[in-house]
């Protein structure tokens, strides 16, 4: 009987590319003096970290692009969600390359330092060779989160305690988000450091904060006598893919088809992995979907508590995101304004769609005066700016009734509601971009 080679569970399924064997270490040539396959080298790799950080195919190509003719070769690519396939063209020499992400991930603080590098490149890099160029990516690369897994709990907590608020929730709703939503998403960013697969930490995460948030909440009403409404959707928004939502659309604008449609599907796989899982919750606590009980607030108390939510929940997405504190600000401050306009326009009977919609273009525009100032990512303060703005309930509340086939018709309702939104989240984006950007503007 011939002897079967099991794979050890812990071997690595992606090998890590040795960057550094491409050029002899002890060389003095410049990287534009350099052979090909070196030029190519770092090029390819450029693309890969920004790949990394979760921004689209267009700001990946367009950074490759921007190396490539600073060393005066061509470079043509292909760029989905986790791989590019690139070939480097100089003269009648070509070599190309197939190169591939393990996960993918979101970290705007290493995406503003790979655009600072890439910007930077002429002046700074040209009259370096290569191992040296690869030193300096070393040096990025290490940038893994700037926060730890407790600060990430508390982000996602504020960020879905404010939530709670703006979708109708009272305090005693609040309170129980924030620690559901804490506990949850700390619990997926350990699991996420220990390279547990996407299922397992979305289940796993979506399951402890709907459980505490049940728990809490009966706590509270056994022992305190408060009675009120179950928001304990909201202690799950945390894992709404956002990112990957607004990048697909940008990319189908662009028509990268190929990473549009990539990240569309992992942004599925997550919703359905995530809203499956709170089904069950559901199930198995006795817990239903309601409305939030009406606060009877003033007009003006309203709006500026609405302008203080969106503030902090933009924060704490952005902080999610890995952004610095400086850049998490920012982007709370263009989701203060751009959501505070939204839900105002739904207030004054405006379509959700047509709404969201008018959100993110205002968001996006305020994001191009901001970028204009500061030199931050766009894509780092305009996607966490409108990621409050994915309908998370509308997609729960699909998914809940279209299992319940006495409910059909309502679960279709909430399923086309969410999908009109989404939809109008990106090309809120894309127009906003249309008209502050040139380079974006024209297919070229």
């Amino acid at each position: 009987m011939p002897r079967i080679n099991y794979i050890d569970i812990m071997e690595k399924n992606h090998m890590e590319i040795p960057w550094h064997e491409y050029t002899n270490k002890d060389s003095k040539v410049k990287i534009e003096n350099a052979s090909l396959t070196e030029k190519s080298s770092i090029i390819g790799r450029i693309g890969l970290m920004l790949l990394a950080c979760g921004t689209g195919a267009w700001r990946v190509r367009s950074s490759m692009n921007t190396i490539a003719s600073e060393l005066n070769i061509t470079c043509i690519a292909d760029i989905g969600l986790t791989n590019i396939s690139y070939t480097c063209i100089d003269g009648i020499e070509s070599h190309a390359q197939s190169l591939s992400l393990h996960n993918t991930s979101v970290n705007t603080s290493k995406l503003a330092r790979m655009e600072d590098f890439v910007y930077h490149f002429k002046d700074e890099c040209k009259t370096c060779t290569c191992n040296e160029i690869h030193n300096q990516l070393d040096q990025i690369e290490s940038i893994h989160s700037s926060y730890s897994p407790i600060i990430l709990g508390l982000a996602a907590a504020l960020a879905c305690s404010c939530f709670t608020f703006l979708l109708g929730g009272g305090p005693i709703e609040m309170l129980c988000a924030f620690v559901g939503a804490g506990l949850g998403n700390a619990l997926r960013m350990k699991l996420i450091k220990h390279n547990y697969t996407l299922f397992l930490n979305v289940a796993a995460s979506v399951s402890l904060a709907c459980l505490v948030y049940a728990l809490l909440f009966n706590f509270l009403e056994t022992y305190f006598g408060i009675s009120t409404q179950h928001g304990y959707i909201c202690s799950m928004l945390f894992i709404i893919p956002g990112f990957p939502f607004i990048t697909s659309g940008i990319d189908l604008a662009k028509l990268d088809l190929r990473s549009g449609l990539e990240r569309l599907a992992y942004a599925i796989i997550i919703i359905l992995a995530a809203t499956l899982t709170a089904w069950i919750c559901a199930l198995v606590l006795h817990l239903q979907p309601v409305d939030f009980v009406k606060l009877h607030i003033p007009t003006s108390t309203k709006l500026l508590l609405r302008l203080l939510t969106s503030f902090g929940g933009v924060f704490g997405f952005s902080i999610m995101f890995n952004s610095s504190k400086k850049i998490a600000a920012s982007a709370g401050c263009i989701g203060a304004i751009a959501n505070t306009l939204r839900l105002t326009l739904v207030d004054l009977s405006l379509p959700a769609a047509a709404a969201a919609f008018i959100g993110a273009l205002a968001a996006g525009l305020l994001a191009s005066m901001i970028k204009g100032n500061t030199g931050y990512p766009r894509i780092a303060i305009t996607v966490p700016s409108i990621v409050i703005m994915v309908p998370g309930l509308y997609m729960y509340r699909a998914i809940y009734n279209l299992e319940l086939t006495s409910t059909l018709y309502i679960g279709a309702n909430w399923l086309i509601q969410s999908l009109l939104i989404v939809l109008a989240l990106p090309m809120g984006l894309i127009f906003a971009r249309i008209l502050t950007d040139p380079s974006f503007r024209y297919c070229t």
